[in-house]
């Protein structure tokens, strides 16, 4: 694929995600369109229809996580930390908060199933070596760290958005969450700063001019 389509491609996926995570799988393809700041004819000319472009996101986000823990397992030389990186990863892409959604009107062929099990494989790595590693708790699994994911990178309702418009509420909340599947006795301290209900409730508050 050349460079150029490559790009436009990343743009429609990136833009795609954000939007059926935010509207729904019913979301005008206009909208996607917009976000990814391409002319309408590109989306067309690529995704026949709105399932192809499901099938195509889902497929390129089970890619991502695969990716992403194996990078983690490279070049992370305690495993714990590898597990973590990975979990900050997925959340900070929202793959665990999208797939759920894409899963309601995904046709799971052959070649998804084949990268759903790599992507598992992946992951089993990272978490069979921070097991041996004795500083993850034993009782925790891939589908606890998926799960965590799933919660916690799910956008905000309404006006609490602006909270964490930059994604630094969401990892100081992974790192608050991680810690407790840790056997250290004296974790990390987690980033940031405490939020208050009063944070909570001028953010509510707040009139809401996102489209």
């Amino acid at each position: 694929m050349r460079a150029d389509a490559e790009r436009s491609r990343r743009r429609i996926l990136d833009a795609a995600r954000d939007v059926f995570l935010e509207r729904g799988l019913d979301a005008p393809l206009d909208l996607i369109v917009r976000r990814a700041g391409v002319g309408p004819a590109t989306l067309y000319r690529r995704y026949a229809d709105r399932e192809a472009l499901v099938r195509d996101l889902t497929g390129d986000l089970l890619s991502r996580l695969e990716a992403a823990a194996h990078q983690a397992a490279r070049e992370e030389g305690d495993a714990y930390d590898a597990v973590r990186r990975f979990v900050h990863a997925a959340a900070g892409l929202r793959m665990g908060a999208v797939i759920p959604v894409l899963l309601e009107r995904l046709v799971v062929d052959q070649e998804l199933i084949e990268s759903r099990t790599r992507t598992s494989r992946a992951l089993d790595h990272l978490i069979h070596a921070a097991h041996e590693s004795g500083r993850l708790r034993p009782e925790v699994g891939a589908g606890d760290l998926i799960l965590l994911s799933i919660r916690l990178s799910r956008p905000l309702p309404g006006g609490l958005s602006r909270l964490d418009a930059d994604g630094t509420l969401l990892h100081r909340h992974l790192d608050l969450a991680l810690d407790g599947l840790t056997t250290q006795a004296a974790p990390a301290p987690a980033p940031g700063e405490p939020l208050t209900f009063a944070d909570l409730v001028a953010a509510a508050d707040r009139p809401n001019t996102t489209d």
